[in-house]
């Protein structure tokens, strides 16, 4: 059934996604959410793409059905994003809300889809708070907790004898996680923890602030246009300081950091290289699709059409949030990750690694699993959720 764009529900930046044909009571309706303007735009498109990929793959079909998909452009605004997401709930009944790219966002729209009784899955956004005493039935993150991937960074930083390190993140909800999670496996010393606006773009100031506290290592947490900015400063300035992070070197932004790039480390939950079947068959489709490399967000995103995909089909249909949210709970797919399964407050269980950005057999810029470090983490918050 061939699939098509159209524009949709007189939103300007909403576009509807659809199966084709007049929607029907069996269909399943989902409303993606993403940042698709803006210096994070690169993100969003990676998240989006990554979650059609698998639908194209579906024959535009969840669970056997027809799927109708209505992809949102939060802008990166709280505001913005409730009030285009409630005039696409209003026009049509949503079974599931998917997204967004980041956790301001992610708290401002939790209650209203919660309240329409849509299942919530987050591909991204990890608030610790839904991992813990604000989990939910009917929500879901196919990510991680926000701590998780900067607690890869800080374990190495450990295991590597950096004694002295300079933090460094946006001045948001997960900015400020992502640096506790760091904290949560480094025993050495913060010589500075650092916070930024997250719109950001010159770091000469906090460059400054290196150079003199003079550290073993950074740790930066600074995704989109953030991390192509300080990144290409970083190494304008000439500073040969070992360089840790998550999301600030990724296959969003290494196109546009380029050689700058090379060597430094991240951690994450996947990479292009992670060797099991399903990644590699992921890798090949994504690049022939869309000719660029996919990142983290591309690949979480392609994991929840298939995980929805598995849990339509067992639960027999959407229309019950119920059984579909106890159908999710089996994690019944084919994870790219390998190794995936939920913990009690549906947030995974899940394999960490340490990255490297190298240059593949192509010479595309990619990150590089160097090392396991983390092997099927829960996050810290789960015992928090009262959900059994």
């Amino acid at each position: 059934m061939k699939r098509i764009w159209a524009a949709g529900l007189a939103l300007g930046a909403a576009l509807a996604l659809s199966a084709g044909g007049t929607a029907r009571a069996a269909d399943v309706n989902v409303a993606f959410v993403a940042t698709l303007s803006g210096p994070a735009a690169t993100l969003g498109k990676q998240l989006e793409d990554g979650f059609k990929l698998r639908l194209d793959q579906l024959g535009g079909k969840l669970g056997g059905e027809p799927a109708h998909v209505s992809i949102i452009d939060d802008e990166l605004k709280p505001d913005v994003a409730l009030t285009k997401l409630k005039a696409v709930m209003e026009s049509r009944h949503i079974n599931f809300v998917v997204g967004p790219i980041f956790t301001i966002v992610e708290a401002a729209i939790f209650k209203p889809v919660i309240r329409s009784g849509a299942i919530f899955i987050s591909p991204n956004a990890g608030w610790s708070y839904l991992a813990g005493k604000g989990c939910n039935p009917h929500f879901f993150a196919t990510s991680y907790e926000n701590g998780q991937p900067h607690s890869v960074s800080g374990q190495y930083a450990t295991d590597a004898g950096y004694k002295r390190v300079f933090l460094l993140a946006p001045d948001y909800q997960a900015g400020h996680e992502a640096l506790a999670g760091f904290k949560s496996r480094y025993k050495g010393t913060v010589v500075a923890e650092d916070y930024v606006p997250l719109t950001s773009m010159d770091f000469q100031s906090e460059l400054a602030k290196i150079a003199q506290a003079k550290p073993d290592a950074i740790y930066a947490f600074l995704p989109g246009g953030l991390g192509i900015n300080f990144v290409k400063q970083f190494h304008a300035a000439g500073l040969r300081i070992p360089f840790l992070s998550a999301f600030t070197v990724d296959e969003s932004v290494l196109p546009a950091e380029g050689d700058a790039a090379l060597g430094l480390y991240g951690g994450a939950d996947w990479a292009p290289d992670l060797n099991n079947p399903t990644n590699k068959a992921f890798v090949a489709a994504f690049e022939a699709k869309y000719h660029y490399v996919p990142a983290t967000y591309a690949a979480q995103a392609y994991d929840t059409a298939s995980l929805i995909d598995a849990a339509v089909r067992e639960a027999g249909g959407a229309s019950d949030a119920n059984k579909v949210a106890a159908a999710m709970m089996k994690a019944d797919f084919k994870s790219v990750r390998g190794n995936f399964r939920f913990n009690h407050n549906h947030y995974p269980i899940q394999d960490f690694y340490l990255t490297k950005v190298v240059k593949g057999a192509d010479g595309k810029l990619q990150t590089s699993i160097v090392k396991k470090v983390l092997t099927d983490a829960a996050d810290p918050y789960a015992g928090q959720c009262k959900m059994k």
